[in-house]
């Protein structure tokens, strides 16, 4: 399967960063792709690094202009995209939401995101209520989709639900980036962490990964924060962890790759980790933490 990731730079101007959406899905599909995953809230910029009630105004249905729009390029281009969203579910109920269209541009499923962090510069708390829908793949014309987001690939449990479901891929659209004051040292054991875990998601459940990450500086309104600067990179690897394609950490980037879909199996037969699980024991793998 050819898939699509497209990395872009984000702006105040939502019609020109869905714009810059569709462009990279246009450029996707004129290289033959079946799958376009798209990064983490691409119609804006990335409001978290502050807490402003105002912006729950962004806020859209499921039926809204973004999924309206993307759901015209699917049914255009003969292709699965999967779009990300700042969702109004109800008046005071927001989500997080990764949407899957299916090729005729009808709404194949969707996913909200479970784990949500609070943390200097991503104040997703006070925006986002968790996700409700659990990990649930989502079947597709191209295989079923284990799609999470963001802070959900740093949890291991996540990927291991998905892949125990049927999921045949997982998909992280993402916003993760590094502060401009931080040493370089830093910046790089950060985003050696952020590839090898998801790298590692791959290996220890047999499944390529697909991650899209937005790039670029980002103000924070509040000054209180240098800007934000993301890191790109975003990446394919297949089922033992095997890079194929990576995107720079400072450029937009329509990255594509071709991904073996058959190669699961012949990895699952010489490393059966699903086989070996030691079901009976791990109970308190449900325990906060084992005083």
């Amino acid at each position: 399967m050819r898939v699509a990731l497209v990395q872009q730079a984000n702006t105040a101007d939502r019609a020109a960063n869905l714009a810059r959406s569709v462009e990279g899905i246009e450029q996707a599909a004129s290289q033959g792709a079946e799958l376009v995953l798209l990064q983490e809230l691409h119609a804006g910029l990335y409001f978290c690094q502050t807490e402003d009630a105002d912006v729950f105004d962004q806020a859209e249905a499921l039926d809204g202009p973004t999924v309206t729009l993307l759901a015209e390029q699917a049914r255009k281009h003969g292709l699965i995209i999967v779009g990300s969203i700042f969702e109004r579910r109800a008046a005071g109920i927001y989500h997080n939401t990764a949407v899957v269209l299916e090729r005729d541009g009808s709404v194949a499923g969707v996913y909200r995101k479970m784990h949500i962090p609070d943390d200097p510069g991503y104040y997703e708390k006070f925006y986002f209520t968790p996700g409700d829908l659990g990990f649930e793949p989502i079947d597709t014309s191209v295989g079923r989709l284990g799609v999470l987001v963001c802070w959900d690939q740093w949890y291991p449990e996540a990927a291991r639900l998905m892949a125990l479901a049927g999921a045949e891929v997982l998909l992280y659209p993402t916003a993760i980036g590094w502060h401009p004051e931080e040493p370089e040292d830093e910046h790089q054991r950060q985003i050696d962490a952020w590839r090898t875990v998801q790298r590692g998601h791959a290996v220890a459940n047999g499944l390529p990964v697909l991650s899209c990450n937005r790039v670029g500086p980002e103000s924070d309104p509040s000054t209180a924060l240098a800007d934000a600067q993301f890191w790109g990179a975003s990446f394919v690897c297949g089922p033992q962890g095997e890079l194929l394609a990576e995107a720079p950490t400072d450029a937009p980037c329509v990255l594509v790759a071709d991904v073996d879909m058959q190669r699961s199996e012949r990895v699952r037969r010489m490393w059966p980790f699903l086989r070996d699980r030691r079901i009976d024991a791990y109970d308190e793998i449900l325990l906060r933490y084992r005083d």
